[in-house]
């Protein structure tokens, strides 16, 4: 006799019945983090399913963060974590997403992040953080004008970001600011680019050690702000000849 049950696992998917399935089992300890889950093979078998259907299945366990899989190896189970969820989360969002309106959305999580990771610094920053904080704004400097300008920038404001004490939000900083960090153009002229850079940093150490949370918000914001405008490519002019422009 056919149950209720019986009908709701008939109108849901294949794929679907699979991953839970896989996932109630590395949840309850049957597959034990970093072992290998059965072969597709023995997957299709167990489940009476084409090879397809249950590729489905573990992408679907991959994205939600209980299977790794490398390039010809079994797929390992896992547990989900703050890292493997968003890092498949923020992928996601860069495919959606095309590559001007990614980055600026990108930017302006960026500018929400740390704007008030400067104020919050400003209010609690202990001795320590400071010094760590010190520490990264001097190395900052050692590097203006060279290719390892960018790596120190980034440490810098992760300093900041890291006196919050917020693994998820030191989380999405990792991931997007490198992210966005890599896929910037080349400046014109480095040297003045870095050396304004490093100047906007002093002034947001500066605000911090003095505990001025309206300075530390207000140079990070405009701090922000310039540093993505300068990067942006200017708009096309039309001749001057007058002439019409064809397409």
């Amino acid at each position: 006799m056919t149950t209720h049950t019986d009908k709701i696992h008939e109108q849901r998917r294949t794929p679907d019945l699979i991953a839970d399935t896989l996932i109630a089992e590395i949840r309850d300890g049957t597959f034990q983090p970093e072992s290998p889950l059965p072969t597709e093979r023995d997957l299709c078998e167990r489940f009476s399913a084409s090879r397809p259907t249950v590729r489905e299945a573990l992408a679907q366990m991959q994205m939600r963060g209980y299977v790794t899989a490398g390039a010809g190896k079994r797929p390992r189970a896992t547990m989900p974590s703050i890292t493997s969820v968003l890092k498949d989360t923020g992928d996601l969002i860069r495919e959606v997403l095309g590559d001007a309106e990614s980055g600026a959305h990108l930017e302006q999580m960026r500018q929400f992040i740390e704007t008030g990771a400067a104020r919050e610094a400003a209010k609690r920053a202990d001795n320590m953080q400071l010094a760590k904080l010190h520490a990264a704004l001097e190395q900052n400097f050692e590097t203006v004008g060279t290719v390892d300008f960018a790596q120190t920038d980034i440490a810098f404001h992760r300093a900041l970001v890291s006196v919050v004490g917020n693994p998820v939000i030191l989380t999405l900083h990792d991931m997007f600011v490198s992210t966005m960090i890599a896929h910037r153009p080349p400046t014109d002229d480095a040297l003045r680019y870095d050396m304004m850079a490093y100047e906007e940093h002093c002034e947001i150490y500066q605000a911090v050690l003095d505990g001025d949370v309206v300075a530390a918000t207000d140079v990070m914001d405009r701090h922000l702000t310039r540093s993505y405008r300068a990067r942006l490519k200017a708009p096309r002019k039309t001749p001057k000849d007058g002439g019409r422009i064809t397409h």
